[in-house]
């Protein structure tokens, strides 16, 4: 069996939108710093919502089948609870395929820095992660318009 990408030629641009979402746990001291701005390396939500941008409009250098999409914009929401931060991101773009790896690549990235700008106050005394946790990714909607709705 052969890979390949698939051919998306013939397709007209169409609006295209998905969101997606998912959550970190972490310890509730950890949600406290963060709420108060006093992680050492910065404001953890802020530098999570530029590595979720980033990481959209780079998907297809991550996920070696997906096309490259001109995306026309990326929002970035985050939820704090006692124990955890939920992302949800939301991609838009007039496209030939869906939006919907750039989205979930989006959460991801945004987690991924969330663990890593707290990882020095998750940690056990022997330097393990048990109450942290990356859950739920997922697509929560999308939406592909008709032809003639088309923005350009």
């Amino acid at each position: 069996m052969s890979v390949k990408m698939v051919d998306v030629g013939g397709k007209p641009p169409v609006l295209r939108i998905a969101v997606a979402g998912g959550s970190i746990r972490l310890k509730p001291s950890t949600i406290v710093l963060i709420k108060s701005n006093s992680i050492e390396k910065g404001d953890v939500l802020a530098v999570a919502r530029v590595a979720a941008i980033q990481a959209v409009k780079r998907t297809s250098e991550s996920i070696p089948l997906c096309h490259p999409i001109p995306v026309d914009h990326v929002s970035v929401e985050f939820t704090i609870g006692a124990d955890r931060v939920e992302c949800t991101v939301q991609v838009r773009a007039v496209a030939k395929t869906g939006v919907e790896m750039e989205a979930l690549c989006g959460v991801s990235a945004a987690l991924l820095t969330i663990w890593d700008m707290t990882k020095k106050y998750e940690k056990d005394e022997k330097g393990q992660y048990p109450e942290t946790f990356i859950s739920e990714i997922r697509v929560l909607n999308k939406y592909k318009g008709e032809q003639g709705n088309a923005r350009g």
